[in-house]
């Protein structure tokens, strides 16, 4: 038998005051309830009460890359931070070109417990850019793969890209490309302008960007496809999505929390937790980012949580990686920056940080809101929860976070996925608890 328990005195994302009942691997009720009948009692006054958050763009690292993170570790970031799903990179080593390799991912994330676990295929083979990787064998494989991505690079050659548009189709499959035209970024070190001409950077420029993402929308209105756009970060780019929209191309985008709070100017201090691709902009870039999630025009925050040990980021700066983690923070990023502005509100927050991520990746028992009879993904939010963040609110293996030392709004205080608690007290729930748990949801379902 699973557990059961009940949420008191919660404030949804409607405003509207409401008890949660979790019980039988489902939502219950939602309302004025005064029946505990066995459950375990949470008390959520003061807390607003969203869907499970949806990640769609998450380095997890592992096969290969487990100095920085894990499945296991990323995803009791993820619980931290309110996820109850996240959307895995191909960027691993192996990279996830194959059925047998996102099998893997989806396997380890089922073990841990922690989060839902979706494995995204590479687009072409090893991340090379030169030959489609096996699409059609992902989406068929166990993992039930429908994004496609080569993140870290672009996918750049018109043609491949094409026919990676044309192939997923026949799966309701999207493509999510990053858009880094490569030879304008060759060396490039921070956003160019003015700044990076100070700093004796080389410059990495918006054009870059903005002349793939005109280019795909097009390539996608031409086959009928699905295209997803990863980490805009520039006005130009959310002019050209706008265009692309107005005509109806099937076109969606993701913002992350840094382009919505952070600019170029902290690249100025040579600190690496600012290095990051794509770059840090200027503010008037991070304001058209911002109106454009609040229009609609960009559909979703996405955290690009990109972990990487102490000896890759404590370097100078030309020498460190790109990247910084995101999970554990992003909620209240997104509340610093259009919530406290009131760009936002929170039923804003549940769409563009669960309902709509699921959707984009089709992914099933996410984002369906707390009303009675959904999916039990839930997390609890202290609005009124301001404080320094600091090295006790990363629960991942690698502390590249920008945020440390930063005053930010909100603290996630519970989290459950799949009808159990992953995160009590803003506490991660120990590893061999919840993959006890999980294994206990996995045979009742089975």
């Amino acid at each position: 038998m699973t557990e059961s328990f009940l949420i008191t005195g919660a404030t949804l994302a409607s405003g509207e005051r409401a008890d949660i009942r979790i019980a039988d691997g489902r939502i219950t009720e939602v309302g004025r309830l005064t029946d505990a009948a066995g459950a375990t009692i949470v008390d959520a006054d003061g807390l607003i009460a969203l869907p499970g958050l949806v990640d769609l763009h998450t380095h997890l690292r592992e096969p290969g890359y487990e100095q920085s993170e894990t499945v296991l570790t990323g995803t009791q970031a993820a619980a931290a931070g309110g996820f109850t799903a996240v959307f895995a990179m191909a960027n691993t080593s192996p990279v996830a070109d194959t059925a047998g390799v996102v099998e893997q991912v989806a396997s380890l994330g089922t073990a841990a417990g922690y989060a839902t676990v979706q494995p995204i295929g590479a687009v072409t083979v090893g991340l090379e850019g030169e030959q489609l990787a096996e699409l059609g064998a992902m989406a068929r494989s166990r993992a039930n793969v429908r994004v496609f991505s080569d993140d870290g690079f672009c996918v750049f050659d018109p043609l491949l890209m094409r026919r990676a548009l044309e192939y997923v189709k026949a799966f309701d499959g999207v493509v999510a490309q990053h858009a880094q035209e490569p030879r304008l970024t060759q060396g490039a070190q921070m956003n160019e302008g003015a700044l990076s001409g100070e700093l004796g950077l080389a410059g990495w420029p918006a054009v870059a960007e903005e002349s793939i993402i005109a280019r795909d929308v097009l390539l996608a209105e031409h086959v009928g496809s699905r295209l997803h756009v990863c980490h805009v970060s520039t006005a130009g780019s959310v002019e050209v999505i706008r265009w692309a929209k107005a005509r109806g191309i099937d076109v969606t985008a993701e913002v992350t929390p840094h382009h919505l709070l952070l600019t170029e100017d902290l690249v100025a201090s040579y600190d690496p937790r600012y290095k990051v691709n794509p770059p840090l902009r200027r503010a008037e870039d991070v304001e058209a980012l911002r109106a454009a999630l609040a229009d609609g025009t960009i559909d979703i925050v996405a955290t690009d949580h990109a972990p990487h040990p102490i000896e890759a980021k404590q370097s100078e700066w030309d020498a460190a990686a790109n990247g910084m983690v995101g999970l554990e923070s992003a909620l209240s990023v997104v509340h610093a920056s259009v919530v406290e502005n009131g760009l936002l509100d929170w039923s804003d927050v549940a769409r563009v940080l669960s309902s709509t991520p699921a959707r984009i990746g089709r992914l099933a028992g996410q984002g369906e809101g707390i009303v009675a009879g959904a999916a039990p993904e839930v997390t609890l939010y202290d609005p009124a929860a301001a404080s320094e963040f600091a090295l006790d609110r990363l629960a991942g293996r690698s502390i590249n976070s920008p945020y440390l030392g930063r005053s930010l709004p909100g603290r996630v205080v519970a989290t459950f996925h799949a009808g159990y608690a992953t995160l009590l007290d803003g506490v991660v729930l120990p590893a061999d608890e919840i993959a006890r748990r999980a294994a206990v949801v996995g045979g009742a379902r089975g």
